[in-house]
């Protein structure tokens, strides 16, 4: 794996765990200590992605193959990659991303059932073999996450049954417990507060070590 100067950062979870607001407001606070950073997401960050995303999460009046939609996540990926996170790690910027190849790993192959050497192949090469510093995981039952979400129906991944969604949180924590090293499991069922002070508190130690010239507490 290739090291760059800045620090990448991923957020993972099942739906409605709280991603989009805890990658804001890391983003905010690494903004007010003056750390350059930037914040993306996953499928989507740029324009080619916007377009695939929008093929991927609305539901349609035709079928998706399983392996159609894996090729689908890589391709913006490899955008998002070659666009936006490559260029902010070179930098030397903090690159956080809402999701990240962990997803595909565990929706497409977990959830879908496809197999997990063929994902972490087609991972390897739509990443360049680049991978995370550090993924926060936060977790929460299936049942509360889509509680919070399920409104219309019109997202194709919410609207999967709840086997599915089980199956999904259960991916989530075999692939933390395979890389303690580089997971951080935080409950999401707690204030958005707290859980942003947990988030700082696990990833404090990184941002210092990688960025010594700030005073970061």
């Amino acid at each position: 794996m290739t090291s760059y100067p800045g620090l990448f950062i991923t957020f993972e979870g099942c739906e409605g765990c709280g991603k989009s607001t805890q990658t804001r407001l890391l983003y905010n606070a690494l903004r007010q200590h003056g750390l350059p950073c930037t914040l993306t997401h996953e499928p989507g960050g740029t324009p080619l992605g916007n377009k695939i995303r929008d093929i991927l999460k609305v539901k349609r009046d035709f079928h998706i193959a399983a392996e159609a939609e894996l090729f689908l996540f890589a391709a913006s990926r490899f955008q998002l990659i070659s666009d936006i996170i490559l260029p902010a790690l070179s930098s030397g910027k903090v690159v956080i991303c809402d999701r990240f190849s962990d997803s595909t790993f565990v929706y497409q192959g977990y959830g879908r059932g496809l197999d997990l050497k063929m994902i972490e192949e087609i991972n390897e090469l739509a990443a360049s073999g680049l991978s995370p510093d550090i993924t926060i995981l936060l977790d929460a039952q299936a049942e509360v996450g889509l509680g919070r979400k399920r409104n219309s129906g019109d997202d194709r991944f919410e609207a999967e049954n709840i086997s599915f969604h089980y199956k999904i949180r259960n991916g989530y924590l075999k692939s933390a417990q395979l890389q303690p090293e580089r997971w951080r499991i935080i409950q999401a069922l707690q204030p958005p507060e707290e859980i942003s002070r947990l988030v700082w508190e696990s990833l404090l130690p990184a941002l210092q070590k990688k960025y010594p010239a700030f005073a970061l507490h």
